[in-house]
């Protein structure tokens, strides 16, 4: 591997790079435009980009795209050359700075949820300065936001960055409250933890489900899976290390600051965690890391999984969303410091996000709702669908003191002896972690880790930027009214933590009676599927709270609504239609010609005069025939059910007898073919099995 310092951000056009190539007035505008949100002189897009084409054809780009993010959940690319013919009949490498600022792609293919007609085509992007270009193979890629020609936001980095503007606002009104006027901007800082499986490229290629679905749809239990505990941060393989060592070059060069890597709890299943970054570029880094994992794994022979529950019966894959709020002093509003109850603007930010979380705890769930999140929350260390957060011993004293106007004891800071004299005694942590909270406080940052591995983290951060800003704004607006600034702001603190305690919950979400005393006490919603909580986009509420922050328009919400109902119907419709193949053409015929051998084997012995009535084989015979049997008719049910969908009155609908209807199905299908497999012999099976899979790299 080369030299980290000589490649990292090698294919970059970061700030770095522009220092020397761009003369210092245009430097220092583009600069001013980054750091502090101010419009983009529009006479310095010409100079940056005859620079950045001649820095990206210097390394090899003959092409420049605009990146950006539609609704598609993938990243989308056009390829323009940077060509322009010259009188002589040659080329000229040219690139504008009206090719720079915008594109047009055509929009008609990408989802829009209603925004606009089939015919209706023209779409546009537009450069976003703040995230810095880069070069993937021989391109140069322009990140950049997506609308339609009626300028409705088609993607998700348009309403990411103005819920990003909306906190930096309030933040500002509370910050000023406090005499931190020296503050320009706060923004969010992201570092998502990317889980995900390996599978070798062989196998992979013998599974039709796992080729048309990223998951598999049939498989027995391995006879060993994660129960030994043993492969958690266990030993990497010497396949596998290969692997992250390439990936991490590769991320290296994209300026992606990939830190940490291990292996997860499930076999074949690993981590890789970056360092933290303003959420915008964590985002768009987010979106490539994925994409150059899984290109990366094919040169290695293998496939990268990135299915939020690619095998059942072992721990599904998440993404966790470490999130924060920071100046640019670099002070984390976070940061309770070492006496929080005495820290006034930490708690008071503590408390919008409380009330935040406890608000649009809706808003929260349907953010992270997929068809493949749904098989994962709830089990094998994945936190349960009902919203609640985690603070710890410390910060949970701190506001039972305030809300209760009694003194406040200092946690004992213990010290943990680790029984070897030669280690010294550590401070023990007043904040522990709770694996299964779905929002949880570690230290100075809130882990929301309910997102799956395939989620764009744009989703959820846009809900909880949002979330948070009304809160601030709601705190700001009595805070600057009021006349005795101190004792009104323990009020407003006082208040909310009574008010919003009911959302704090640190014990063990996957306990039975925490759900009954989620929803039948403390009155919190537990929406398990993505038809359940989709619809709550729309509520009343959450249109005015989204709107009044400029975040979404009303018809980008209904648009947005009526696009994740429709991902949700057309995966799990395309993983009932490929268990229905996969049942007729695969699984019941490998099992009948088992039968079939089996059963000349009954006859052989019965030819040769045994006299046993009821062999070992006859007796498989007949339970193997009667599961198939099964499996005929249960995929015919299947069909049916599948069939049915087309007289769905709308999406909401649909979603709905998918949920009821298809889902039931296709478990009953499943748990018959599952059990087929458990009886019928290896060398019949036509695919790789569960253990195969899982220790086959």
């Amino acid at each position: 591997m080369a030299q980290i310092n000589d490649i990292f951000g090698s294919l970059v056009f970061d700030e770095r790079t522009m220092k020397a190539v761009l003369p210092a007035k245009v430097f220092a505008s583009l600069k001013k435009t980054i750091d502090e949100d101010t419009p983009l002189d529009p006479s310095v897009a010409d100079v940056v980009a005859q620079a950045m084409k001649e820095w990206a054809v210097a390394k090899g780009a003959t092409h420049y795209t605009h990146w950006f993010q539609p609704m598609t959940g993938v990243t989308a690319e056009k390829h323009d050359s940077f060509i322009s013919p010259a009188p002589d009949g040659g080329v000229l490498m040219e690139f504008s700075g009206k090719e720079l600022i915008k594109g047009e792609p055509d929009a008609s293919s990408f989802p829009s949820g209603g925004l606009r007609a089939t015919f209706e085509a023209r779409g546009y992007t537009a450069w976003d300065p703040s995230s810095y270009a880069f070069i993937k193979g021989k391109t140069l890629c322009i990140p950049t936001a997506f609308c339609s020609y009626s300028g409705h936001a088609l993607d998700k980095k348009t309403p990411l960055l103005r819920s990003m503007e909306a906190l930096n606002k309030q933040c500002l009104r509370i910050l000023k409250l406090f005499g931190n006027d020296q503050v320009k901007n706060v923004r969010t800082s992201v570092g998502p933890e990317q889980e995900y499986f390996l599978v070798t490229k062989e196998m992979y290629d013998k599974r039709l489900d796992l080729k048309m679905t990223g998951r598999t749809l049939f498989g027995s239990k391995s006879p060993k899976g994660q129960e030994m505990d043993d492969h958690y941060f266990g030993v990497i393989k010497p396949r596998v290390a290969a692997y992250m060592e390439d990936l991490n070059e590769e991320l290296w060069k994209l300026g992606i600051f990939a830190k940490t890597e291990h292996n997860e709890v499930a076999p074949a299943q690993h981590e890789l965690a970056p360092i933290y970054e303003t959420t915008n570029i964590a985002t768009d880094h987010n979106q490539l890391t994925m994409e150059i994992m899984q290109k990366t794994a094919l040169k290695h022979g293998l496939v990268c999984l990135l299915h939020e529950k690619p095998f059942a019966g072992v721990n599904g894959s998440g993404k966790h969303n470490n999130w924060s709020m920071s100046t640019n002093l670099g002070q984390n509003l976070l940061s309770p410091g070492a006496t929080p109850y005495e820290n006034a603007q930490f708690l008071l930010f503590l408390c919008a996000v409380i009330k935040a979380v406890d608000d649009y705890q809706d808003l929260l769930r349907l953010a992270v709702a997929t068809a493949g999140n749904d098989h994962r929350l709830g089990a094998n260390e994945a936190p349960p669908a009902i919203i609640s957060m985690f603070l710890g011993d410390e910060l949970n004293a701190v506001l039972d003191a305030i809300e209760n106007d009694k003194p406040y004891t200092d946690v004992i800071k213990q010290k943990m002896q680790l029984g070897v004299d030669i280690l010294p005694p550590i401070s023990k942590d007043t904040t522990d972690r709770n694996r299964t909270s779905p929002f949880a406080f570690t230290g100075n940052k809130f882990e929301f880790r309910s997102l799956g591995s395939s989620n764009s983290i744009a989703c959820a951060n846009i809900m909880l930027n949002s979330a948070v800003a009304e809160s601030l704004q709601i705190f700001a607006d009595k805070l600057e009214a009021s006349s005795d600034f101190e004792n009104d702001l323990h009020e407003l603190i006082k208040e909310t933590i009574k008010a919003h305690k009911r959302i704090i919950f640190n014990g063990n979400g996957y306990d039975d009676a925490w759900v009954k005393e989620a929803t039948e006490v403390r009155g919190l919603s537990n929406y398990k599927t993505t038809p359940d909580c989709m619809p709550h986009l729309l509520d009343e509420k959450n249109v005015t709270m989204l709107t009044k922050h400029g975040v979404f328009s009303k018809a980008e919400l209904e648009s947005r609504c009526e696009i994740m109902l429709e991902n949700y119907c057309k995966s799990v419709t395309i993983e009932a239609n490929t268990m229905v193949v996969m049942s007729k053409t695969q699984i019941a015929p490998a099992i009948d010609k088992f039968v079939g051998d089996l059963a000349q084997r009954v006859a052989l012995k019965q030819s040769i005069g045994s006299s046993i009535p009821d062999t070992y084989e006859l007796s498989l015979v007949k339970k193997l025939s009667a599961i198939t049997d099964g499996i005929y008719s249960k995929t015919d049910e299947l069909k049916d059910e599948i069939a049915a969908l087309s007289g769905a009155g709308d999406i909401i609908e649909e979603s709905a007898m998918i949920r009821d209807k298809i889902l039931p199905k296709m478990a009953e299908l499943r748990a018959l073919c599952d059990e087929g497999e458990t009886l019928t012999s290896k060398e019949y099976w036509p695919f790789p099995s569960y253990a195969d899979l899982l220790f086959g790299v």
